[in-house]
């Protein structure tokens, strides 16, 4: 047992010596990796001012944030479109397959584009063939509403707000949301009528949320020229003598 314990304890302190050994030389090349380190702070330091004083002729002293470039103003032409007795379109009798996706209209103050609830295909079809028989071409709006009701009425080229094709049976409603707050939000396109199951040519395009009851078909949506109907109703409406000639 003792020569075991003189041996155990020959080997701990070399161990010892050992370990003090490896930590002095840890220790020295701590220092000399400080020593290093500090020397490079002063380098890069004299370099960052040489730096600085090769790029000051390019000091920023001050700094401007660039807007996005506006948008196109939009300008509406003149117009030779005026009130009449369009042409006769012959009333569909079913449902289009397939529908169409889109409808596009061009104005004189731009092109206005809707994409289509397919929820709405009576709705649809019918003004698909309304437009295929030019029934819309050179029509005037005739309605704009800018208090409580935001919306521009248009679809009856004849301007008396009665107007609907001739020989067209009114056709049933469809789509209809529910009767809540802003329940015709901005962006939507809906049927004009006079009450359930009139539905004719007159539509109209939603450019502010608007609450209204729950009794107009929604049909489309605007995906494209909703600050076209916005800068429209900003400008007011227009009035016209019996002529048709701009009062």
């Amino acid at each position: 047992m003792a020569s075991n314990s003189r041996t155990l304890t020959v080997a701990l302190a070399a161990d010892i010596d050992g370990l003090k050994k490896g930590l002095d030389d840890a220790n020295k090349i701590v220092d000399k990796s400080a020593d290093q380190i500090a020397d490079f702070g002063k380098k890069a330091a004299l370099a960052f001012a040489a730096v600085g004083a090769a790029v000051g002729a390019f000091a920023i002293s001050s700094v401007a944030f660039v807007a996005p470039p506006a948008k196109a103003a939009i300008k509406c032409a003149k117009t030779t479109a005026k009130a009449h007795t369009p042409g006769k379109v012959t009333q569909p009798t079913k449902a289009a397959n397939p529908l169409p996706k889109k409808f596009t209209f061009n104005t004189n103050c731009g092109v206005i584009e809707v994409s289509l609830n397919s929820k709405a295909p009576i709705t649809i079809t019918s003004l698909a063939a309304l437009i295929k028989g030019k029934y819309y071409d050179n029509s005037l709006c005739h309605r704009l509403t800018t208090q409580g009701l935001y919306v521009l009425q248009c679809g009856d080229p004849t301007l008396t707000g009665a107007g609907n094709p001739t020989g067209w049976k009114g056709y049933k409603d469809e789509n209809l949301p529910k009767n809540a707050p802003n329940n015709y939000p901005a962006g939507t396109v809906a049927m004009a009528n006079s009450g359930p199951g009139t539905n004719g040519s007159q539509v109209f395009f939603v450019y502010e949320n608007t609450s209204l009851g729950p009794n107009y078909t929604i049909w489309g949506k605007i995906t494209k020229g909703l600050d076209i109907v916005k800068y429209i109703a900003k400008q007011g409406a227009i009035t016209q003598d019996a002529n048709g000639q701009i009062v």
